[in-house]
Formats: structure tokens, C-alpha cells, sequence
């Protein structure tokens, strides 16, 4: 289970001042939005006010938002490309309502011509592996750009389920955040729990997080869970290439699209096992 972990990256990079950089990985996925309890425009005046928020508190601070999509994943704003207008009060608020909001409209708009041809029935999975991969990507160069940076983390706001066809490369994301030491926050807004991550206090930065006295971390029942049906198994059917889990054998694994051999019943087994005994 991909759960956050507070650690800081390279000390001698680091600025000396709580300086962030925070990437964002903001749902769209209209199959979600359109049965959650909440409106999408709801939700984005919260995000707009938390964004804000991070901007305000040190002007080096830096957010970089990346929205995902059921087909596609895109940088919809960065606060590094709009510079502070010192005549202002508020500073990069203004520019950062109207830049993201005009990102995001053109982004849902081309994601929703690819959706066509999905079908409407149930609400899909967005493309999480692709905006976590982004963002480290993102995170990486700005690691390259110069002998000082903020202290990075990803903050996932996601509501649609987890894309069990999406395990393994979410996971090698995650692998890949753990050892460049870059922390995954989240805020899951759905009903379903996600396997790959375990919500968090995402709101303070990792330097104020020193000073709470943050919540115990929720007991993670660590039993496997199946990719079909994400029930609680005890004996299941393992791929051996992906290691995805199954409560009953398929002929086909629906994550890395393996052939499966043909299960041997208990029946099966008894008669071979009565033909190997030698006869006395």
C-alpha cells in the first residue's frame, strides 16, 4: 500500500527557510463528479483558497498543478512562470484563479472528446500512474536547475477508485518518490478507500509538520485484497509476472494481460496423487 511518509530530501540543496514546492494531482474525472455529494465547483474554490493560501504564506513558495483525466494527465499551472505583482496585495492570487481556471476548462473539454469512447456505465479510474509520473519528472529537473531548491511533496485530491490495471505502474511511482525522497500526501473525496494511498495532514508544509502533534496513523489491514472484486482474501490466485491477487482463477491476468494456465481442481489433484502412490 502506497501510504505518505515525512522525510526530507537532500539537506545540502535545501534552503535554509520552510521553502516549498507543492505539486498538486487534481481529479477531473467527470464519472466521479457527477454522482459525488459535492459539485466539482465546490470543491475547486476550496482548492483555489488552499493554493492561495501556500503562495501567501512565503513568497518563494512555489505549487504546480496537474490535472488528471480518464485519458490524459496535463500541467494546468505553474506559479514559478507567473511573477509576483508587487503593486498587489494578494500577488499571484489573481493570476492564478484566472490562468488555472482556463487550463482546466481547455483540459476537461480535450478529455472528454478521448472519453467518448468509454462506456458511461460505472465511474472509470483517472490516470493516476500518469500525473504521479509527471510530477516526478517535474520535481526531478527542478532537483538539476540550481545548488538550492524547496522541499518537494505531491498532494494527490483523488476521487475516483483505484484502476487495478494501473498497479504496477503507480507502484513503481511510488517506489521511485520513496527513494528521491519526496513525501505523497492525499485526500481521497471517494466513497471507496484506495490501496495505493492512505490519507494524510496535507494541509502544513513538512518544516510546521515538526511542531504538531499530528493524528495517529489509521490501523492498515494488511491482508490482501483481490484486483476484481477488492474483497479481503485469504487464498487467491497470484500472476506471476505482475503478482497481481485474484479470488478465482481467470484465464487471463486484467492487469499485464499474461495468459494463465489452466486450474487444477481439488479433484484433479486427489486423482493424480492417487497415481503416483506405488501399489503394494
Amino acid at each position: 500500500m502506497g501510504r505518505s511518509a515525512v522525510m526530507a530530501p537532500v539537506p545540502s540543496k535545501l534552503y535554509s527557510d520552510d521553502v516549498s514546492l507543492l505539486v498538486v494531482l487534481l481529479d477531473t474525472n467527470p464519472f466521479f463528479w457527477s454522482t459525488a455529494s459535492l459539485p466539482f465547483s465546490k470543491f475547486l474554490s476550496h482548492v483555489l483558497a488552499f493554493l492561495n493560501s501556500i503562495l501567501l504564506i512565503n513568497q518563494l513558495n512555489q505549487v504546480v498543478v496537474i490535472a488528471t483525466g480518464c485519458n490524459s494527465c496535463n500541467f494546468i499551472f505553474d506559479s514559478s512562470s507567473v511573477p509576483a505583482n508587487p503593486n498587489l496585495e494578494n500577488g499571484r492570487m489573481p493570476a492564478l484563479c484566472s490562468n488555472l481556471l482556463q487550463k482546466l476548462e481547455e483540459f476537461v473539454t480535450g478529455d472528454e472528446k478521448l472519453s467518448k469512447e468509454v462506456l458511461a456505465a460505472g465511474i472509470g479510474s483517472s490516470l493516476l500512474s500518469g500525473s504521479l509520473s509527471m510530477a516526478l519528472c517535474y520535481i526531478q529537473r527542478v532537483f538539476r536547475t540550481g545548488p538550492l531548491h524547496p522541499q518537494p511533496r505531491i498532494l494527490c485530491l483523488q476521487g475516483s477508485p483505484d484502476g487495478p490495471e494501473q498497479y504496477v505502474a503507480v507502484m513503481n511511482a511510488i517506489f521511485s518518490a520513496q527513494r528521491s525522497m519526496v513525501p505523497i500526501d492525499s485526500c481521497v473525496m471517494g466513497a471507496q478507500h484506495s490501496a495505493f494511498l492512505q490519507q494524510t495532514v496535507f494541509a502544513t508544509d513538512l518544516h510546521s509538520r515538526r511542531f504538531l502533534q499530528l493524528p495517529k496513523p489509521a490501523g492498515v489491514d494488511f491482508r490482501a485484497s483481490c484486483f476484481c472484486h477488492k474483497n479481503t482474501i485469504d487464498m487467491g490466485y497470484i500472476c506471476s509476472v505482475c503478482l497481481s491477487i485474484f479470488c478465482k482463477h481467470h484465464k487471463k491476468c486484467s492487469t499485464c494481460g499474461s495468459v494463465f494456465g489452466q486450474a487444477q481442481s481439488d479433484g484433479n489433484s486427489a486423482t493424480d496423487r492417487k497415481r503416483k502412490t506405488p501399489e503394494t
